[in-house]
């Protein structure tokens, strides 16, 4: 049986794309695939949410790119963290857990 895959709701995709890059340095298609392989593909993150995202969080200053070469030996802009953007991932996480806590309890209750 194939996993459906679930659009991300808005303002999950900057807490899923600052989490990926925690760990280390992604171009684009790492982070999507990275989200769908971490998320066992029930989670899809589409080129049209991801790219728009990316220059958000490089606007505010909670990433940075340089352009390197993939394994592949092709060029691409590899997106990392700034020191903003790891202070805002432990704000978003902490947050996220409140809000995933509340929830659990409203439908457990429900």
């Amino acid at each position: 049986m194939s996993k459906k895959k679930n659009s991300l709701l808005q303002g999950t995709v900057d807490l899923l794309i600052l989490s990926t890059l925690r760990a280390e340095d992604r171009h684009g298609w790492g982070i999507q695939q990275r989200i769908e392989q971490i998320g066992s593909e029930a989670l899809s993150l589409k080129q049209g949410s991801l790219y728009p995202a990316l220059i958000r969080l490089g606007n505010a200053g909670l990433i940075e790119s340089e352009w390197r070469t993939t394994e592949n030996g092709r060029r691409a802009k590899y997106y990392s963290l700034t020191a903003a953007g790891r202070k805002r991932l432990e704000i978003e996480v902490g947050q996220w857990r409140e809000f995933s806590t509340s929830l659990n309890l409203l439908i457990e209750s429900a």
